[in-house]
């Protein structure tokens, strides 16, 4: 299984199939009827739903997209659109005939909803072909997500007298100021469709191709904006640090993780946008530097108001390949006066597997002195019991989109409650995050995990905000 982010691909006319057209053609003509959902599918007698998989039916999804893209632009977040598409499944139609293939579609729908969640939108495009409709993720969430749908749709299921082994190629879109409905869907479908020429099983980013009257030159242009207000806000203080509890069944604070935000002149730029701009620069290290210094110093604070949680800070690959990424961070305990165990660094499971020699002198560096370092996201992508029992970490954090599937799904729940039970024999802390609902604190919580962390407790607030909610508290 393999990702890339390539903008180097043909517009659709180049590479799409005639029946890919097709598609988008009759999305095009769906989508030029602006009556209300409800109303249409009462008026008309047509079911919103496939009878199959449950899913929304595609001529029902320019209009659903459409109401995220005024939900997203309400709430300023993102919108990521995943099209999944089934390798070589003409050959199960073929050999086993339609029922049988309908009994897989099943299975693999059961499948697609335990990863991304009962609550988002989901579409069947075609008879193998499915749309996920991601809204609030980052780009690094959204990869996560697309690698546990393929690591669990390839898991064998009884078909006939042998043991199918399915898998699936996946392109992702992120949503652009210039998309539209179809756009939006129409570059998630070119990114699958090279991910097929690549051999399938694998997903594809398409978050830095040019969407269509959008061109290259001026993506660039965007970018170097980016670029300067990045400088802009190291240099006048457009930068702030927000911070999320992560909280005790007790409800006592276990830590609170520092998310970046980025504001200049007024105008407030996404993280989706100024961290890959960041890495791509080399900024994402002084970055990372200012927001060690700024953890640090509420650490402290936090110690002054006789608060002793920890506070987590995401670190990239990039800031941990720099020679001086130590120094800094004991620089920043000195400035601070916080102790190591103050701090925990929050890093994803590829880094730990990383061979690198510098970002293994780093991770050891780190743990020698006495910060913690958590996994975060675990449970997608490298996860493995192998490798757990390998790993200097001091903490688990369980992926929000294995966390979806509570409290409904039991087998979610047993595996849960088992890594959990595994992680503190290896003297880690666990934490679910992704927490939204009381249903699924309470299966969290009934696994054993010691905290948990989402909007049901808080949404990121600013440091003052955190204080004062946990005064209230």
């Amino acid at each position: 299984m393999h990702s890339q982010a390539d903008g180097a691909i043909a517009v659709a006319g180049d590479r799409c199939l005639p029946e890919r057209r097709e598609i988008i053609k009759r999305l095009a003509t769906t989508h030029t009827r602006i009556r209300p959902l409800a109303v249409d599918l009462c008026g008309s007698g047509i079911s919103e739903r496939d009878p199959t998989t449950g899913f929304f039916v595609r001529s029902v999804g320019p209009r659903l997209i459409t109401r995220l893209f005024a939900e997203a632009d309400r709430t300023r977040d993102t919108l990521f659109a995943l099209w999944l598409d089934l390798d070589r499944f003409r050959q199960v139609n073929d050999s086993f005939g339609y029922a049988e293939a309908d009994a897989v579609i099943v299975r693999i729908a059961e499948r697609i909803r335990s990863v991304v969640g009962a609550r988002r939108t989901l579409l069947r495009m075609g008879s193998d072909e499915f749309v996920a409709l991601l809204p609030a993720l980052d780009v690094q969430s959204a990869e996560r997500i697309a690698g546990q749908l393929l690591v669990i749709i390839d898991q064998p299921m009884p078909l006939g007298s042998i043991l199918f082994r399915p898998s699936v190629s996946i392109g992702i879109a992120s949503r652009h100021a210039a998309d539209n409905p179809l756009s939006l869907l129409e570059r998630a479908d070119r990114a699958m469709m090279e991910a097929k020429r690549q051999g399938g099983n694998r997903f594809i980013m398409k978050a830095a191709e040019p969407p269509r009257g959008v061109s290259g030159a001026q993506l660039a242009r965007e970018e170097l904006e980016v670029e300067s207000i990045l400088h802009a806000a190291l240099e006048n203080g457009g930068l702030e640090l927000h911070y999320q509890p992560i909280v005790r069944p007790n409800g006592s604070l276990e830590a609170v993780e520092a998310l970046m935000r980025c504001s200049v002149g007024g105008r407030q730029v996404s993280p989706l946008q100024f961290i890959p701009v960041a890495e791509k620069t080399g900024l994402i290290v002084r970055l990372g530097e200012w927001s060690l210094l700024q953890s640090t110093r509420c650490a402290a604070r936090l110690r002054r108001q006789g608060c002793r949680a920890k506070v987590a800070v995401n670190v990239s690959r990039v800031q941990l390949t720099s020679p001086s990424f130590l120094s800094v961070l004991h620089a920043a305990l000195i400035c601070a006066n916080v102790p190591p165990e103050g701090i925990e660094l929050e890093l994803t499971e590829s880094i730990f597997m990383d061979v690198s020699p510098i970002v293994q002198a780093n991770l050891r560096g780190a743990r020698a002195a006495g910060v913690g370092l958590a996994i975060d996201d675990f449970g997608t992508g490298y996860s493995s019991l192998s490798n757990l029992k390998d790993l200097p970490a001091t903490k688990l954090k369980f992926d929000r989109a294995f966390i979806n599937a509570l409290p409904d799904d039991r087998r979610a729940f047993t595996i849960l409650r088992a890594i959990t039970r595994l992680a503190g024999e290896l003297g880690m802390v666990v934490v679910a995050e992704g927490i939204e609902t009381p249903e699924q604190l309470a299966a969290a919580e009934a696994a054993g995990v010691d905290a948990t962390q989402g909007f049901l407790h808080a949404r990121p607030m600013s440091e003052e905000a955190l204080l004062e909610w946990m005064i209230s508290r």
